[in-house]
């Protein structure tokens, strides 16, 4: 089984008010340690899916931008898709500081080249930090034609058909799934420091 991934840093960070992907956590920024986690992962097909006028050149990966912009995380999710050359793509937000290597892991050994995984937790999907198999991205562009631009919609369409399984998070893990969306939410009990 080969496994590409793809980090969604796209999104116009609104409530946070500067771009998240280059928030501070432990001496690096969020995409950067993203990056860091997903080569631990020992992934080798990684891509961005990144801000227009960002620069992403010190990273060294291909940086793909949406072609339907202004329609969420499932527009990058459908461009990654349809570029990825492995059978399976771990999407990730890059917002998810707490997510480890040790959990990408555990995700990818219930897939198999045709078959992804969506963690469950407390009842919701959790769709940016899920695998997907690369026959999704029918799923995926289905529903942008549609305007059904919900990551979360997309994760049950592509359950119903069983291209993915649910992954019931233990509560052990949940934290992994703790996100940045606003000033408020940096708080974690880390060495973190916001560029000035």
């Amino acid at each position: 089984m080969k496994l590409g991934a793809v980090i969604l840093a796209g999104g116009e960070s609104r409530r946070m008010g500067r771009d998240k992907a280059w928030l501070w956590l432990g001496g690096k920024p969020l995409i950067a340690r993203t990056l860091s986690i997903l080569h631990e992962s020992d992934i080798q097909e990684v891509l961005i899916s990144g801000r227009a006028g960002t620069d992403y050149s010190t990273l060294g990966c291909p940086v793909l931008f949406d072609l339907d912009p202004g329609c969420g995380p499932l527009s990058g999710i459908d461009r990654a898709l349809s570029t990825v050359l492995a059978p399976l793509l771990l999407v990730l937000a890059v917002d998810l500081p707490l997510i480890t290597p040790s959990l990408i892991q555990r995700l990818a050994a219930q897939c198999d080249d045709s078959t992804g995984i969506v963690p469950e937790l407390h009842g919701r999907l959790e769709p940016l930090a899920a695998i997907y198999p690369r026959s999704c991205g029918v799923i995926a562009r289905e529903c942008l034609l549609k305007s059904q631009r919900s990551a979360r919609h997309f994760a049950a369409e592509c359950l119903r058909i069983q291209a993915v399984r649910a992954y019931p998070v233990p509560d052990a893990e949940a934290g992994c799934f703790e996100n940045w969306n606003s000033p408020a939410d940096i708080t974690l009990p880390h060495p973190l420091s916001l560029p000035k």
